[in-house]
């Protein structure tokens, strides 16, 4: 096999291929059928026992030495010749099958023979020119050291998962998934916290749950122990946690299983009536968590009633109006939580959405007005609380706010005024040096506020964009 830095090239590659008749392998009562079929495929032989009781997993990288061998002796590869350690991640398929197969029932320091039929390797085709079609392959491995799976989604190396109980079957919990968890916290190598704890994935902060465990369980299957090192930044942070006595920026790790998880069902497994009975809950639920001063989480439950409601539209009348409803809730509400966490052009945007549902909807036309202030669109944003004193003069916010636009629309008008006056000065003074007859005093008048508003242009440069 030709050596190369590329992992693909480096160690037997992954291939799909049929089992193939005969290559028949010495029975051998030292071997040990680590297939998963007990057809004979991958013979193990163990030539040094490894330390402790503990193997890789599924994700894990591991650090391998081995040389590889025709039956009849011939070497066609092998690290140790380079003096490099050969790593790969556990189970990916990125190697032969023997290997993810074969390297899974090894511990650390320990070394092996695997025996391994064509089906397990390179099949019919082989890997010319030094593999031929159909061959049996003999692996001489050494498992050095793996590191546990990055979890986090940046791949930053901030959530390692090392596996010490594998769970049930394939299933994850999801985003919003009621999870029970037994956790265990260590630092420094004492025990911190111990505790059962029932939370849905996405509010673990409620009880207390580092966002890296958070982001852990979705990885997870049911009953599944595993140890997590958590980094800082998946941990408590730069602020540590005081009532564990948890430093700032400390590295903390959580033996955590996964007792049990409930199943959340997406929109499209619900039918219209569970659509908007869900709708109900995570309205009220959302409505918790804005009086708590938790727009984000907020946000997260009205767009829930979108994501339900948004596109169903074969309602018949009451619940249609029901419907309807809900949605003109969600939408202000999400524009409250957009003003709240300064998404302006959002808030404009969901306005605009319960405008088309209710054209002359108060809130609606205020939080637009209210977020295209925000975006120093004072012109814009004049027009729209004047809209909102068309529909309801006895609104007080809506003319203190049209208020603070002219003042502004004036005080911009003014430093305009100021800009040009000087210019047409200067400019006088010029001509006048030249020997030309001209008046050096250019009468500039006060503009009125209906003057601004006629020809003025957005005031905003970096937030400017068309709004209806």
């Amino acid at each position: 096999m030709e050596t190369a830095s590329a992992a693909s090239e480096n160690a037997p590659e992954a291939m799909e291929s049929q089992p193939v008749a005969g290559d028949e392998l010495l029975a051998n009562p030292n071997q040990e059928d680590v297939t998963p079929t007990k057809d004979g495929g991958v013979l193990k032989e163990v030539k040094r026992p490894g330390e402790a009781t503990e193997m890789p997993c599924k994700g894990d990288t591991v650090f391998v030495h081995y040389v590889g061998t025709l039956t009849d002796g011939t070497k066609f590869d092998s690290s140790r010749d380079r003096g490099e350690e050969f790593q790969f991640k556990l189970g990916e398929g990125n190697v032969i099958k023997a290997w993810d197969l074969g390297v899974a029932t090894m511990k650390k320091g320990e070394v092996c023979i695997l025996t391994c039929k064509s089906d397990y390797a390179y099949g019919a085709t082989g890997s010319p020119p030094k593999i031929p079609p159909n061959a049996t392959l003999v692996f001489e491995i050494e498992l050095i050291r793996w590191l546990g799976e990055d979890l986090s989604k940046a791949k930053d190396g901030g959530i390692v998962r090392k596996v010490v109980i594998k769970g049930e079957g394939y299933k994850h919990p999801k985003s919003e998934a009621l999870v029970e968890v037994h956790l265990v916290g260590r630092y420094g190598g004492r025990i911190f916290e111990e505790r059962d704890v029932k939370f849905n994935l996405g509010e673990g902060d409620e009880f207390g749950i580092p966002p890296g465990i958070e982001q852990a369980l979705e990885k997870f299957s049911k009953d599944e122990r595993s140890l997590l090192t958590l980094q800082p930044r998946y941990a408590f942070g730069k602020h540590g946690k005081p009532e564990f006595n948890i430093p700032p920026n400390a590295t903390v790790e959580y033996e955590t299983t996964l007792i049990d998880f409930e199943k959340v069902k997406e929109s499209w497994e619900m039918d219209k009536e569970e659509k908007l009975q869900q709708a109900e809950i995570v309205k009220e639920k959302g409505t918790v968590f804005f009086k708590a001063g938790k727009p984000d989480k907020a946000a997260k439950q009205y767009n829930k009633i979108v994501n339900y409601l948004e596109s169903e539209e074969k309602y018949e009348e009451n619940d249609k109006i029901k419907r309807d409803q809900l949605l003109i809730a969600a939408y202000l509400n999400l524009a409250i939580c957009d003003l709240k966490l300064s998404k302006n052009n959002a808030a404009i945007s969901n306005c605009e959405k319960v405008l088309l549902l209710e054209p002359h909807n108060e809130k609606a036309h205020f939080r637009h007005a209210m977020a295209l202030f925000k975006l120093n669109e004072f012109k814009l944003a004049h027009e729209k609380f004047l809209k909102v004193l068309e529909i309801n003069k006895e609104n007080r916010e809506a003319k203190r706010h049209a208020n603070l636009c002219t003042a502004q629309l004036q005080q911009y008008a003014r430093k305009q005024k100021q800009i040009y006056g000087n210019m047409f000065e200067k400019f006088a003074k010029a001509d006048e040096k030249h020997g030309k007859n001209v008046d050096s005093k250019i009468p500039v008048h006060e503009p009125t506020i209906d003057d601004v508003i006629e020809v003025l242009p957005s005031v905003s440069s970096s937030n400017s964009r068309k709004c209806h």
